[in-house]
């Protein structure tokens, strides 16, 4: 087994924080940095090498953290420049690499640029933010809706405009075509580039060229739709992140992932394709939208196993030139197990999705308490749900006659806050070891898991992660094998290739809540399975070798290795 010659960034595997959930280390209810640097020894323990942080600036928290009121500021709840910079330089003293999560598509209204640009039409700040003339009877430029409900414009009296918003009110959209605005930002990247941080997520990326002609869409604006015709993947997007990546990264060692709304995998690659020099990777959400209903993500839909096969497999053949992350959840998305798992074998369906995950070609991102294998958060009453997104859904179907069970059902698949809600450092009611003080977010009234438990049971989801992450360094296949999907057919098994010149593997995950049984066409996965050896399994006792495989057991996962000579 020897190392791969891949930028350092395809063999990592990358840690996403919530910061107001992940550790309060001063006991007012809310995650702080200090609660960071107190965990860094269990990171390094899980064997992470990339921490991404959600925002943590200045901000009026409308949208938790992603309306920025001065990028260059951290926000007091979560502590000083003096706690981050000390993250900083003890995350790396172990190996780790800090990534931001950066926000320019848009600021919070409340950010200095905003004010000084609403003041007037002629002020130096007046083109910061994209301000349109109403129509002759008054209303807005065009009907283009908000990700959060309602019209993407607001007026502005002041200036007889309105401004866009493609998602909350307080969130002003930055015009990108003035050169002025486009070196403004450049110039808050360099500021944490120059302080050591060693890479951004970029939020909402490819939102940031609109279509100047600002074009009414087809229909009235509805979810999340609307807008994406004249935001995403604008005219000048790609000149945009070009200009960025020659004016800022080229000159700083890092890694870079832009959030892709709305992005197909022949955009993607446009992103990705390293000839380019835009971005290292993409997050993509075809997988994500495969159980959307009425309302979104706010449904009762399953997904089917032969949609996700399709389209994982697509993105992983479409971006054979380029690079993908690879996630199952994050702070926008409901809990896997609950999701994509089953939560009567939470356990093993969290390993096998894991294994299934970590497998694939890109780089794998693992969201806070992931590891534990933590199911969505069960609330007794829709009240305790805070997330905007949420709270304008619940809403919604409320006026549209929903019933009450169906709306409750649907926000426990759905919900934000499933992922938001603190980490179970242990089994301490009421505050679980994250804090003394009543959390800003209420734990779920059926905790499932605990760290504490985790690092005692070496049968744990925590330790499989752990043995996924460390196979990532030690096989080359891992990170540059080829994709071949097997038994494309199967109802109820994921299997796969990836295979270099000098390795196979082969992964094979059962979806199923039952035994069934299985056995792999030799002649189609091209390798020979008295040679495949096990290398890892979710389960005890399982086949040493792949001739030995001739039946799955629930939600099983296998991982077999074959070294090839030469």
């Amino acid at each position: 087994m020897c190392a791969t010659a891949a930028p350092w960034w395809k063999q990592s595997v990358v840690y996403q924080i919530y910061p107001q959930s992940f550790q309060d280390s001063n006991d007012d209810g809310i995650g702080d940095l200090r609660g960071i640097i107190q965990r860094l020894d269990y990171l390094k323990t899980l064997g992470v090498d990339v921490l991404w942080l959600n925002p943590i600036y200045e901000s009026p928290l409308v949208d938790n953290g992603y309306d920025i009121a001065d990028y260059q500021k951290i926000n007091p709840m979560y502590g000083t420049m003096e706690d981050f910079r000390e993250l900083l330089e003890k995350a790396h003293e172990r190996g780790i690499r800090i990534v931001m999560d950066m926000v320019i598509n848009h600021t919070s209204t409340e950010h200095r640029w905003f004010q000084e640009s609403k003041k007037s039409k002629d002020n130096p700040y007046s083109d910061y933010y994209i301000w349109k003339d109403p129509k002759p009877d008054g209303s807005a430029p065009n009907n283009w809706g908000s990700t959060f409900g309602g019209p993407a414009w607001e007026y502005v009296p002041e200036r007889n405009q309105y401004y866009l918003h493609c998602f909350a009110i307080e969130q002003a959209d930055l015009n990108w075509e003035s050169e002025t605005v486009r070196q403004d930002i450049y110039d808050q990247l360099r500021f944490w580039l120059d302080l050591g941080v060693d890479g951004f997520r970029f939020d909402v990326i490819s939102l940031i060229s609109k279509d100047q002609s600002f074009p009414d869409n087809n229909g009235e604006y509805v979810y999340t739709k609307s807008y994406y015709a004249g935001c995403s993947n604008g005219p000048r997007v790609h000149e945009f992140l070009h200009e960025l990546h020659e004016q800022v990264l080229d000159h700083y060692e890092t890694i870079t992932v832009g959030e892709t709304p709305n992005t197909n995998s022949a955009q993607a690659l446009l992103f990705t394709n390293p000839e380019r020099k835009e971005l290292d990777m993409v997050f993509q959400f075809e997988h994500m939208h495969l159980d959307y209903g009425k309302y979104g993500k706010f449904s009762l839909e399953r997904v089917n196993l032969a949609d996700l096969k399709e389209n994982l497999s697509k993105w992983e053949h479409d971006l054979e030139q380029g690079w993908n992350s690879l996630y199952w959840n994050n702070h926008d998305q409901p809990r896997a197990v609950s999701r994509f798992g089953d939560e009567n074998y939470p356990v093993e369906s969290a390993k096998m999705l894991g294994t299934l995950l970590h497998g694939m070609k890109g780089t794998p991102y693992i969201y806070m308490g992931e590891e534990l294998g933590l199911k969505n958060t069960v609330y007794d009453s829709l009240d305790e749900y805070q997330d905007i997104e949420t709270r304008y859904f619940i809403e919604n179907m409320k006026e549209a006659g929903e019933n009450p069970e169906f709306i409750r059902q649907v926000v426990y698949n759905g919900s934000r806050d499933n992922a938001r809600a603190p980490i179970p450092w242990n089994d301490q009611k009421p505050y679980y070891g994250f804090s003394n003080h009543k959390p800003w977010l209420n734990f779920s009234k059926e905790t499932s898991a605990n760290v504490e438990t985790a690092l005692a049971n070496p049968q744990s989801v925590f330790y499989h992660y752990q043995k996924l992450i460390a196979l990532r360094k030690q096989l080359p296949a891992m990170v540059d094998g080829t994709y071949t999907l097997l038994a494309a057919d199967h109802p109820q098994v994921y299997a796969y290739r990836r295979s270099t010149s000098n390795q196979d593997l082969v992964i094979l995950c059962s979806f199923a809540p039952e035994e069934i049984p299985f056995e792999l066409d030799s002649k189609e996965s091209r390798v020979n399975p008295a040679k495949a050896r096990l290398v890892l399994s979710n389960l005890e006792n399982s086949p040493h070798t792949l001739e030995g495989v001739h039946r799955l057991r629930p939600y099983e996962a296998l991982i077999y290795c074959l070294d090839k000579e030469n």
